[in-house]
């Protein structure tokens, strides 16, 4: 029930955000959500989309440099407490939150992409405090 996350090492100059999206979207793939974290020279670039393999190529091909990650994407609830309860149960757990960045969002509920430092561990803590993970296919397709 592991998502595939896309890492794309980017030089930190104008149009190259811009080439990635646009290749990607020549090639009919969607972007379902993305975070870009930069420093003074490069960004890294998180993408969910919606055939990562496929992409993966597609950006090797051009001259890209990137790889594929598994991330976990939790459903939680839209209410005060809840993003402070997840990271409970995975403190809890002892496991160690990387980074985490949202997936997609509505009134109800919204979905957190998570990095961490022992996946398999992780899905069993969030599972046993009752905690929905998003299937994977429905997260490509958003």
């Amino acid at each position: 029930m592991y998502m595939k996350q896309l890492t794309v090492f980017l030089e930190n100059r104008e149009g190259r955000l811009e080439s990635v999206t646009e290749l990607l979207a020549n090639n009919n793939i969607n972007v379902a959500c993305l975070a870009l974290a930069d420093t003074s020279e490069y960004g890294v670039l998180r993408l969910i989309v919606s055939r990562p393999d496929e992409a993966k190529v597609l950006l090797k091909d051009a001259g890209y440099s990137s790889r594929l990650t598994e991330v976990l994407a939790v459903r939680l609830e839209q209410t005060p407490g809840t993003v402070s309860r997840l990271t409970k149960v995975l403190a809890a757990a002892g496991i160690n939150i990387e980074y985490m960045y949202t997936l997609s969002s509505s009134k109800e509920f919204g979905s957190m992409i998570l990095k961490v430092s022992d996946i398999e561990k992780a899905a069993a803590a969030v599972s046993e405090a009752g905690m929905k993970l998003v299937d994977p296919e429905a997260a490509y397709s958003l």
